[in-house]
């Protein structure tokens, strides 16, 4: 199953790219919130090239793994886009995929100006990796 990976914030949704088959998620791009939930060009665009069966959104829990209301909003524009596109829509717990991001590009000798407009995606990319792996493992257990 190809499944596209929002982290969505108020300004910014990163996008990432990964499948059930090969368990492989790679980072995309960094699209204005706006284009994403207005199914603007370069969105569709994404779908289009990609032709996810999923959207998997990334759901900001508090530390203490409840909802506020910035898990609100974020459901409920993911739950719009699913709706307007017709493309199945699951949440995962996105709590600290930004920081992990982040350290992660810092360990690569990233600066913050070059980190800019690519943080977001790979903090989709690291909590779809993690939702590719875990269900590869529920399997893997139900075989």
């Amino acid at each position: 199953m190809r499944v596209l990976a929002l982290d969505i914030g108020e300004r910014r949704v990163g996008c990432a790219f990964g499948d059930t088959e090969h368990l492989v998620a790679v980072p995309l791009k960094v699209l204005p919130a706006d284009q994403v939930e207005g199914l603007a060009r370069p969105f569709l665009q994404l779908l289009e090239d990609y032709e996810p069966q999923l959207l998997l959104s990334g759901l900001p829990l508090t530390m203490a793994g409840e909802r506020g209301k910035q898990a609100e909003r974020v459901e409920a524009i993911a739950r719009k886009v699913s709706a307007s596109t017709g493309i199945e829509l699951a949440f995962v717990d996105e709590r600290l995929s930004s920081a992990q991001a982040k350290r992660i590009m810092h360990e690569q000798g990233m600066s913050e100006r070059q980190m800019r407009g690519k943080l977001d995606s790979v903090a989709a990319s690291l909590f779809l990796q993690s939702w590719l792996e875990s269900r590869a493992s529920v399997s893997s257990e139900d075989a």
